[in-house]
C-alpha cells in the first residue's frame, strides 16, 4: 500500500511598487493537502489606485522565484493551465487555486502588488531637419 503525496505550501505575503500606503496580506502561515487535490490560497490588499496588477509568484526550496500568474485590475479573473484566480475589485481580495495540486506545486507562494503610477503617456516626436 502506498501513501499518497503531500503537497506543502507555504503562504506568506509581499508588495511590489513604488507606494508605501499599499498593503497586501495573506493570512494563511502554511497549508498541506494530499497530491492530486484542489488548493485555494487568500491573499487581500489595499491600494487607493483605479489600475494595478497582482501576482502570485512561488518560491522553490532552491531559494528560486517562480512566476506563477498575473491579474490585471480591469480583467476577468486570470487562468493559466492548472491556476486560476478568483479577484473580487470590490473586496480587494484576490486566491489563487491549483486545481490538481501537484509535487512540484510545493513551494512559498507570494502575493504581490503593483500600481500603475503612469497609466498613459503622450509623447512628441521630433526629427532633426535635413541640410
Amino acid at each position: 500500500m502506498t501513501c499518497p503525496g503531500w503537497v506543502l505550501a507555504l503562504v506568506v505575503s509581499a508588495c511590489l511598487g513604488s507606494s508605501m500606503a499599499q498593503t497586501v496580506t495573506q493570512t494563511q502561515p502554511e497549508m498541506s493537502v494530499p497530491e492530486g487535490e484542489p488548493v485555494t490560497l487568500n491573499c487581500t490588499y489595499d491600494t487607493s489606485y483605479t489600475y494595478y496588477r497582482l501576482y502570485w509568484y512561488k518560491q522553490l526550496h532552491s531559494g528560486q522565484m517562480v512566476f506563477v500568474i498575473r491579474q490585471a485590475s480591469e480583467q476577468q479573473n486570470a487562468r493559466q493551465n492548472r491556476f486560476s484566480v478568483n479577484f473580487q475589485k470590490a473586496a480587494k481580495s484576490i486566491s489563487l487555486t491549483i486545481s490538481d495540486s501537484q509535487l512540484e506545486d510545493t513551494a512559498v507562494y507570494f502575493c504581490a502588488l503593483e500600481e500603475d503610477t503612469v497609466r498613459q503617456a503622450v509623447g512628441t516626436a521630433l526629427q532633426k531637419p535635413k541640410t
